[in-house]
């Protein structure tokens, strides 16, 4: 399993960036939002879904990501320099937490992208499949990522899964504490 950190320390690509993150205890939402400003890249990075081909990471692209307290997924909302919503990006993980104050998740290798027009795409079942064959992961992990995957799939074919509807209200929040944090350190 892969433990990613919201602040993305680790992510090479990244030249210049900008992190905040904030805590949220709403009735729509409990957890942790962290909102990654890609300032400066080494390169774009493109994904491929069928004939489809997505920027996904460019300048000042920025990614605002959920860590639900107490949930088994995490998402990511990829927006385009124009703000414009380029995908979301939803994690089927084994554990959340926090270290050193900033939250994490551990990646249980299936992944649900949702497309702006509304196209659900399900992603590294191969990985899923190859993880538990070669006990990396246990029989228990391996049931909760798919009933969870099921899960998260069936509500937005419902139109049930209504964290996809606070990713700009969320973003722009975030971007008023970068600009707070901007001010104090001028």
């Amino acid at each position: 399993m892969y433990r990613r950190y919201g602040n993305r320390a680790d992510w090479k690509r990244i030249i210049q960036k900008e992190y905040t993150q904030s805590f949220v205890s709403k009735k729509e939402f409990t957890g942790h939002v962290t909102l990654l400003n890609l300032i400066k890249v080494t390169e774009p990075l493109w994904v491929q879904y069928g004939e489809k081909r997505i920027c996904i990471v460019d300048d000042n692209y920025m990614w605002l990501q959920y860590f639900p307290k107490g949930k088994k997924f995490s998402v990511t909302t990829m927006f385009d320099a124009k703000g414009v919503i380029v995908q979301w990006y939803i994690e089927i993980c084994n554990e959340i937490g926090i270290e050193n104050n900033i939250p994490w998740m551990d990646d249980l290798f299936l992944d649900i992208v949702v497309l702006p027009t509304g196209e659900i795409i399900q992603l590294d079942e191969e990985e899923l499949e190859e993880a538990f064959e070669n006990r990396i992961i246990t029989q228990k992990m391996y049931d909760s990522a798919r009933d969870e995957a099921t899960r998260i799939t069936t509500c937005i074919k419902a139109g049930q899964f209504n964290l996809l509807n606070y990713s700009k209200i969320h973003k722009e929040l975030l971007e008023g504490h970068l600009q707070e944090v901007k001010k104090e350190n001028a």
